[in-house]
């Protein structure tokens, strides 16, 4: 496992840090929304699934919980 992980870092393969960021819809797809009192709107708030990117492009988006 940790030699595939080096093996794509090496090519420019990334995981999109979600948690805790605002959405954006280019990175992130909400799958589920929720109103939270202590977060701000549009922030995610929980990762269902990792995204990765290659490079700038982007191979998979995150399916993320948002606050509402």
């Amino acid at each position: 496992y940790d030699q595939l992980k080096n093996a794509l870092s090496n090519e420019g393969v990334k995981e999109i840090d979600a948690l805790d960021q605002p959405f954006d819809p280019n990175k992130h797809q909400a799958f589920m929304t929720e109103k939270v009192e202590d977060k701000e709107s549009n922030i995610v708030i929980e990762v269902f699934q990792k995204g990765y990117t290659l490079k700038d492009r982007v191979l998979r988006v995150a399916m993320v919980k948002v606050s509402e």
